[in-house]
């Protein structure tokens, strides 16, 4: 039996996630996940490839809107829901949609905590970003996320990388939206339709990985895991792959402990799981 046993949000892309019980399903992804950015001085997005330190800043959800607090020294800023600021077009890697000013009280503070030129944006619901159409639908949308609304990966694939490794590493290296229990490890890269719930989801690509992999969550510091590793076995085109990241239809509400049920596979990409059980 397949089984959900996480759920995660990431509110401002590339910040430290938040664990729920349960999640709301919009048309971008997860209710809230990565709706808010910080931009650069050219309006392109910035992440902990380059600021490491995004990663010490906790987001909570609060009734009007965020909270961003820094995990070291406890100081915070509230983000309200909605942004009444300028709109402008802001890029994620080749991609381009609109966003929208938070405030400049909300841009000194980002500035002064993390001592770089940062601006935070808001994606209003009338900015329609599209996927990759090579490998989604051409209605598929998604938020300020890298690519896609949803990541997956099992918890056996976790584990079985981790019994590679010298030293374990925890999920949070990974950013999924979704963990699941149950079946083998990598069993996600052949999931081409399932169910949870009442909500459809589609195995759209392979989710190739970055240095973000590389860095503690906790204490900044960089190596040369899990890529190292990784690579030896979950090479594919010059890629090294970890999680299946999705698309959906339909809204509704998940929650830890729903049931994943298969509807089809994508034999594609046996092979993989091949090579490492």
């Amino acid at each position: 039996m397949l089984q959900i046993s996480g759920l995660y949000i990431y509110p401002i892309k590339s910040l430290a996630g938040i664990a729920v019980k349960e999640a709301a399903i919009t048309a971008t992804g997860f209710e809230h996940d990565r709706r808010w950015m910080l931009v650069d001085e050219n309006s392109r997005f910035i992440s902990q490839r380059e600021v490491p330190q995004l990663a010490l800043l906790q987001v909570t959800i609060e009734k009007d809107g965020l909270r961003v607090a820094h995990k070291s020294s406890g100081d915070s800023i509230a983000i309200p829901f909605k942004s009444a600021g300028n709109e402008i077009t802001v890029s994620i890697w080749d991609d381009t949609c609109t966003g929208k000013y938070v405030s400049k009280e909300v841009d000194g503070w980002f500035k002064a905590t993390l001592d770089i030129n940062c601006r935070l944006v808001y994606m209003p619901d009338t900015s329609k970003r599209m996927v990759d159409q090579r490998y989604a639908p051409g209605d598929a949308i998604t938020s300020f996320s890298d690519a896609y609304p949803f990541l997956i990966i099992g918890q056996a694939s976790l584990d079985d990388l981790n019994s590679r490794l010298g030293e374990a590493l925890p999920m949070n290296r990974f950013r999924p939206n979704i963990v699941f229990t149950g079946g083998k490890p990598y069993e996600e890269d052949l999931f081409a339709h399932f169910k949870i719930g009442n909500v459809d989801f589609y195995g759209v690509k392979l989710c190739d990985r970055c240095v973000i992999t590389t860095i503690d969550q906790t204490s900044l510091s960089r190596g040369k895991e899990p890529l190292k590793t990784l690579a030896e076995y979950r090479r594919k085109n010059n890629k090294i792959l970890f999680g299946q990241n999705l698309v959906h239809g339909g809204n509704g509400m998940i929650a830890i402990g729903d049931q994943l049920q298969i509807i089809s596979i994508n034999h594609e990409e046996r092979f993989i799981i091949n090579q490492a059980i």
